[in-house]
């Protein structure tokens, strides 16, 4: 036990601290990245209308199917086929391969701990700002969309480097040079590119926030001046105009319109896909989303808030609280959409478990904060062993794993916590949370079968019909953006049976998928037409992004 004590305090002494946070990221998020099919629905559109991109070679407009995408900017769609298109140039891979398009996120992903380690040096010393970066790294939150194919892993990438040199300027401003300006602009001018105005809103609500709290509301502060924004402005809105421009033109308008419009303040405005949440809903969730380091955060709120009138602690405070106040005024809520404001937490508790003087937070937070540590870990324990339970009807000896994984994360948490070592158990905690999350991800998402309809009914297609063109295949029942992932763009949607019956007469060699809620009447119309129709077997599964079981039956016209 001593060894492994040793092991903890010395590690964020260590001299080379990238290459570890690359090491223990990789442990932590390589399970099930290669393996967990394409999932519904966001990971599945952003992937497809990436393959369309690389496929007709159109870097403006953005299409999924025959349908133009009119929501984010082409950020992630560029970076998703480049990543494919360096994959099949080493053949490694191909764009029929979800994981390529996973790249862009787990890269985003590694950029946003290193920067976290590198620029919070500045903000909170060399190893509170390793020990913060570590425990964003462990959160379940970011392990999870370092798996899907879309912006908000490759966002917060770019929100940490710009908000490391905000801070830069902040506590170090006569050392902020020229060069550390342009690359702030620069890289928030990259995060519009990846989601509109998210990235620079975030360290806008900052600026004016410091402006508030430091009365310096001109641009006289010495750190705004430092961040020369009279020519940086200019600078973040030249890096994303040129596109933003292209797809103007080339969509006539639309993408603006359908953009601010139907994506961004619908979001503002209402539940977007009825994904709403309370008010507090973030800190409700946050236990989960920030999984094993959530403890520590909750810890040290009262001496984080005690010690606002340091720099970087009111720094950091600058960059998690208005955010986050921002985040929880919109009505659609989603656990990833507060991440931009981790790193700065993280950092914070860091630097107050790491303070010999730090302030004890009341004993009724640190059990509850601990209790809740434990809990969530039994819970993904419990989950592990009761989702192919649930999912398939059956037990997988390999999901036993995560109870005793559980047990080991809640013992190594409290021996920790009651030697007085919070640093320590933080630490501990980030490392004992890797086979959690290799048995949740890596061991039983990948091993179900019942979610995964899409993969299962591309293969049933497959030996069918050998061969079948895109378009020659029609489904009614399932229209989930993950089918059309895995058979191509040009499958048909039908609307109904009668169009079902229509497609199926329409030409020779089709072949149509029948979901068991219009299968009645599908039979009924074949017969009423005098079709006749032979099946060629049945994929059943759950609907997640509907909440129900779904059977698909193969038909086409009997010999």
């Amino acid at each position: 036990m001593q060894a492994l004590r040793d092991f903890l305090d010395r590690l964020p002494e260590t001299r080379r601290p990238l290459p570890w946070l690359a090491l223990l990221c990789l442990l932590l998020w390589l399970p099930g990245f290669f393996s967990i099919p394409a999932g519904d629905r966001d990971e599945s559109r952003f992937a497809q209308a990436s393959r369309q991109m690389v496929e007709t070679g159109d870097l403006v407009r953005i299409r999924f199917g025959e349908v133009e995408r009119n929501k984010k900017p082409a950020g992630i769609h560029w970076l998703q086929a480049g990543s494919v298109r360096v994959v099949e140039a080493l053949r490694i891979g191909d764009r029929d391969d979800i994981w390529a398009y996973r790249i862009p996120s787990l890269a985003g992903a590694l950029l946003a701990v290193l920067a976290t380690a590198q620029l919070g040096r500045a903000l909170v010393g060399r190893r509170a700002a390793f020990l913060g970066a570590a425990m964003l790294a462990g959160c379940f939150v970011l392990g999870v969309e370092t798996h899907i194919a879309k912006t908000d892993a490759a966002l917060l990438g770019t929100i940490v480097v710009a908000m490391g040199l905000m801070g830069r300027a902040y506590v170090r401003p006569g050392g902020f040079g020229a060069g550390a300006a342009v690359a702030f602009w620069l890289v928030l001018g990259v995060s519009i590119l990846l989601k509109g105005p998210i990235g620079p809103l975030v360290a806008a609500l900052a600026a004016l926030t410091l402006a508030m709290a430091d009365r310096a509301w001109t641009a006289g502060a010495p750190w705004l001046r430092a961040l020369r924004p009279a020519w940086g402005v200019p600078l973040m809105v030249l890096a994303a105009a040129p596109w933003f421009i292209a797809v103007t033109i080339a969509t006539e308008g639309r993408f603006l319109t359908e953009a601010l419009g139907g994506d961004m303040l619908s979001k503002v405005g209402g539940a977007d896909e009825n994904h709403w949440g309370p008010p507090g809903y973030y800190l409700l969730s946050f236990g989960i989303a920030a999984f094993p380091a959530a403890f520590l955060v909750l810890r040290a709120a009262p001496g984080v808030w005690a010690d606002r009138l340091q720099p970087g602690t009111r720094y950091l405070l600058a960059w998690a609280i208005p955010a986050w106040l921002m985040f929880e005024a919109v009505t659609t809520k989603l656990p990833h959409y507060v991440m931009p404001t981790y790193p700065a937490l993280m950092l914070l508790a860091a630097a107050w478990a790491l303070d010999p003087l730090r302030r004890a937070p009341p004993r009724w937070l640190a059990l509850l904060a601990t209790l809740g540590a434990i809990a969530t870990a039994i819970g993904l324990g419990v989950a592990s062993v009761a989702l192919p339970v649930l999912a398939d009807g059956s037990v997988d000896p390999l999901s036993l794993l995560g109870l005793p994984a559980a047990a080991i994360f809640a013992w190594g948490l409290l021996r920790m916590l009651r030697e007085g070592a919070p640093a320590r158990a933080a630490l501990l905690a980030v490392l004992l949370a890797v086979p959690l999350q290799a048995v949740a991800l890596g061991l039983v998402l990948p091993r179900l079968e019942a979610p995964w309809i899409s993969p299962r009914l591309a293969e049933a297609v497959r030996l069918a019909a050998p061969g079948l063109p895109d378009d020659r295949f029609g489904v009614v029942g399932y229209h989930e953006p993950s089918l059309l992932f895995a058979m191509g763009g040009e499958i048909r949607l039908l609307r109904d049976a009668a169009a079902a019956v229509d497609f199926l007469a329409g030409e020779p060699g089709r072949l149509v998928a029948v979901g068991d809620r219009d299968l009645a009447r599908f039979q009924a119309d074949a017969a009423t037409r005098g079709l006749a129709v032979a099946g060629h077997g049945t994929v059943s599964g759950f609907n997640y992004s509907r909440g129900r079981r779904v059977a698909l039956t193969l038909y086409r016209i009997a010999p």
